[in-house]
């Protein structure tokens, strides 16, 4: 297998809570996972153009970029960085994301994902992750 890494440019969105809506339909609560799904979704086919589609475990990195609150001290501002510790869960991130994986057609399943490593960041600077496939 060809490790890979790309980045998606976007606000990254939770895959989580549903409400029910009547006659049995559900839907995401999150109005921006739409968006996020299709923007993963279009860089990962780009790369699916080129390596094909994966069929084997993977192991996920994945770094989720917010935009940094302008409220942040103007040193933490200053670095450019800093840990995220407030919404949305990781684990939510990581699974609209796996599931935007699969609708690429980059891997088979989400399912294929056997190891994660992951983080959100507040930046200055662009919003969206990097995603590394091994």
């Amino acid at each position: 297998m060809t490790p890979v890494e790309f980045e998606v440019v976007g606000l990254p969105a939770a895959q989580g809570s549903k409400r029910h809506v009547g006659n049995g339909v559900m839907v995401e609560t999150s109005k921006n996972l739409k968006p996020w799904r299709a923007a993963v979704a279009a860089a990962a086919r780009d790369i699916a153009a080129d390596v094909g589609q994966y069929d084997e475990p993977l192991h996920m990195e994945v770094c989720f970029r917010f935009p940094m609150p302008k409220s942040r001290r103007a040193a933490v501002r200053s670095l450019g960085i800093a840990l995220k510790t407030t919404a949305p869960d990781l684990d939510k991130l990581i699974r609209s994301t796996g599931d935007a994986l699969t609708t690429s057609g980059l891997i088979r399943d989400d399912a294929l994902i056997c190891s994660v490593h992951a983080s959100k960041l507040e930046v200055v600077g662009w919003s969206g992750a990097v995603v590394r496939l091994v």
